[in-house]
């Protein structure tokens, strides 16, 4: 299992960006980094600091993934026929938390992650608990009877920070994965670039 091992609002701070689009973020009132020195004035970035950048954005709005399973889904990205990019963006949606997050059953990625591995999402009927696990195309998707009695569940579903994308179809109750989306499908707040991150691990 994967933890995230900073404050999430501190990966806002250093990549300058409003990650995941929240109103609360610091970044809304202070653009600068964290830190004694994060006013001070950045140097021209190198191609190589552009593409660590697109990676820690990528990896950091899905949880702050580990480098090691993030790159274990850039090696299966890869392998599997057409854009590598595409493919990567794809798999990154299918992770079974991120698919809770766009449901609005909760409302962070983090929380999302907390909600499955509490044994509180279902798969076709079944537990699991396991946050990386790879939803495929026509699985249905529902939350435990405790959970929808959650007050953050509750509250998360009441939310118009946000919209359910149109590859995830959902009637109020159960949700069934449509299609794997590409980048322009899904609603990043700020712009991610996959083939920047193709790139780095190209090198």
């Amino acid at each position: 299992m994967s933890k995230r091992v900073q404050a999430k609002y501190k990966i806002n701070r250093r990549l300058g960006e409003n990650l995941w689009g929240r109103p609360k973020s610091p970044v809304n009132k202070r653009e600068y980094g964290p830190g004694q020195h994060g006013q001070r004035r950045k140097g021209k970035v190198s191609d190589f600091g552009t593409q660590m950048v697109a990676k820690q954005k990528l990896k950091g709005y899905y949880g702050n993934l580990t480098e090691r399973q993030f790159r274990n889904l850039y090696a299966e990205a890869v392998r599997r026929k057409g854009d590598t990019g595409e493919n990567l963006i794809g798999l990154l949606e299918q992770r079974l938390d991120a698919i809770v997050y766009r449901l609005k059953f909760v409302p962070t990625v983090f929380s999302a992650r907390q909600l499955v591995n509490h044994g509180h999402v279902k798969v076709n009927g079944r537990r699991v608990n396991i946050p990386s696990y790879q939803v495929k195309i026509g699985d249905v998707i529902e939350l435990t009877q405790r959970a929808k009695e959650m007050a953050l569940v509750m509250e998360a579903g009441t939310s118009s920070e946000r919209e359910i994308p149109d590859y995830i179809s959902f009637d109020g109750h159960k949700a069934t994965y449509i299609r794997v989306p590409t980048l322009s499908d899904v609603p990043y707040p700020v712009q991610m670039e996959p083939n920047l991150v193709v790139e780095f691990y190209s090198r």
